[in-house]
């Protein structure tokens, strides 16, 4: 849960910076702010990688461009539920989300992101033969 809630941050303070940047992406009010960051983390969570799964042949013809479509129209249909979340139209949310997208990258590297996991390293000695400790 904590790291849902700094991604929804990070992603909130991206949708504010593109909001700033890109003409066309507005907040009516600052708790329209935090609900379509909050929402945008649901809607990435759920919504975006089934689309990324049905447009898979494209995102790989693209090598990879295609994603920020997908992103693009991942921020239209937050923009779609919230009435406090202006887009006016495909090219302002496909901005937005490479704004987003940046933003997240370089905080990402700056909070340190999620834990990449833990290597062990495990030794194993012969102690006769055939036999392993």
């Amino acid at each position: 849960m904590e790291g849902f809630l700094i991604r929804a941050v990070v992603v909130g303070i991206g949708l504010w910076l593109a909001s700033q940047i890109v003409p066309g992406v507005e907040f009516r009010s600052t708790e329209s702010l935090i609900a379509a960051a909050l929402l945008l983390g649901i809607v990435n969570a759920f919504v975006r990688p089934v689309l990324i799964i049905l447009t898979l042949p494209i995102a790989l013809v693209t090598l990879g461009f295609f994603l920020l479509v997908i992103n693009g129209l991942m921020i239209e249909l937050v923009a779609w539920f919230l009435k406090g979340f202006v887009v006016a139209g495909f090219w302002p949310a496909f901005f937005a989300a490479i704004v987003v997208g940046l933003t997240s990258w370089v905080m990402s590297g700056w909070i340190g992101g999620p834990p990449k996991g833990r290597i062990d390293v495990v030794t194993m000695r012969q102690t006769g033969p055939g036999r392993w400790e």
